[in-house]
């Protein structure tokens, strides 16, 4: 039975919301309910409304409580409500594991590959410093790099590092953000401004520079974060294809699921959807007409292994893979839940990578591995990761947002 739950706020250089579960036997299972820029929320609704319903639960009737916390709600769906199941969910499955004695993957069916290719991010205000991030990146042992370049005339882009020295900052303990870690730690969100011809004009000529640089084996990825209107979507899918991208992320809202129609007819581009979705119902559309390739939600956003296990099992029998969400944002635990479901899913893509500060890792403590471009978890029954109560307390939450954006006319537009 479920004796306890606790709600872990720390911030060791970004803030995280962790639930931590407990049962009459003393087992402990960790869980991930960040929610960039709104962690608050989820923390309090887990504090009100969730955690006095799981006591004296059985713990290990996953998808009972999946179901119940779900359907029960009647207000179903969103971000702060599947968040926090989210963290139920992976808890229980952090339990089960640990009193199985086995590591998770194992409980999701085991292997079906030996590791999780991953991708990570490089960056650069002009190409000189992009293709040095490139280089580092393979250095570092990575095998497909995410390109997110400067556009002429605008300060500030989504995607790029704030200087070139950003993540020896973060490295060192400071407040500079790293390569690329987005939310800055402040009262109210940063405006940035946004030129969509601009980056239109510009963004080919960057990969066919990257090409010519790199050659034709390099796995590319890039994510124009939902700043596009459907046609645009599809001109920048269809000038990028002679440098065969892995995957074109985000390229329009995708809440209006139709708008990809559009895309799709203009383009073989492969697109990746869905970092913003909670629930297969925002896939439906898209999966049902394969209208996308890849999905890109994070277990933390969508409901635990029970919810994203869903979606991608639907997926799979339209033939699209999994694109996991993994991001600064997402913490340790949820990282380690999406590698335990990716190496069990047989519709596995690739795996999203940015490297958490040392910070984080002072209080997340991990067993997983990344070698030769692959992530893999580790054999310790469970997730692998513990919660360093000690270190989290010298690491109090501390306002950050994410930045909206304006165009240049001084109007709204999505970030």
């Amino acid at each position: 039975m479920i004796e306890k739950a606790e709600v872990l706020v720390s911030s060791p250089g970004r803030n995280f919301v962790t639930l931590r579960i407990t049962t009459d036997d003393g087992v402990t299972g960790l869980g991930d309910a960040t929610l960039n820029g709104r962690e608050l929320a989820v923390a309090a609704y887990l504090r009100e409304h969730v955690v006095p319903l799981l006591v004296g639960r059985d713990a290990h009737r996953i998808e009972d409580t999946w179901q119940y916390l779900y359907r029960g709600a009647y207000w179903r769906r969103g971000p702060v409500t599947m968040a926090s199941i989210a963290a139920v969910d992976t808890a229980l499955w952090d339990i089960k594991a640990k009193v199985a004695g086995l590591p998770l993957y194992q409980l999701l069916g085991g292997r079906s590959r030996n590791g999780l290719l991953v991708y990570g991010h490089a960056s650069g205000a002009e190409l000189p410093e992009l293709f040095d991030s490139i280089r580092e990146h393979q250095d570092e042992g990575y095998r497909a790099i995410r390109v997110q370049t400067g556009i002429p005339g605008l300060p500030s882009v989504y995607g790029v590092a704030s200087s070139a020295n950003a993540r020896a900052g973060a490295d060192a303990g400071t407040d500079e953000r790293y390569d690329y870690e987005p939310a800055r730690r402040n009262a109210v969100p940063v405006e940035e401004s946004w030129d969509t011809r601009a980056y239109l004009r510009h963004i080919p000529g960057v990969f066919e520079a990257v090409r010519n640089e790199f050659g034709p084996e390099l796995p590319l990825l890039h994510d124009g974060h939902h700043r596009l209107t459907p046609i645009q979507a599809a001109k920048l899918g269809k000038s990028l294809e002679p440098y065969d991208l892995f995957w074109l992320e985000d390229v329009t809202p995708a809440e209006n699921q139709d708008a990809l129609r559009l895309v799709r007819q203009h383009t073989t581009t492969p697109l990746a959807i869905g970092e913003v979705f909670n629930t297969i119902w925002d896939y439906k559309t898209l999966i049902e007409e394969q209208l996308i390739d890849y999905v890109r939600s994070p277990i933390t956003h969508a409901g635990g292994i029970t919810g994203l296990r869903r979606i991608f099992d639907y997926a799979s029998v339209y033939q699209i893979k999994s694109g996991i969400h993994g991001p600064t944002d997402v913490s340790p635990v949820g990282l380690a839940a999406a590698i335990h479901l990716g190496l069990a899913i047989p519709n596995f893509g690739i795996q999203e990578y940015m490297q958490h500060a040392p910070a984080t890792h002072d209080v997340f403590h991990t067993t997983y591995s990344f070698a030769g471009g692959m992530l893999d978890a580790s054999e310790e029954p469970g997730l692998g990761v513990s919660y360093d109560d000690e270190a989290a307390a010298s690491f109090p939450y501390e306002a950050a947002y994410l930045p909206v954006n304006r165009l240049l006319d001084g109007s709204m537009h999505d970030w």
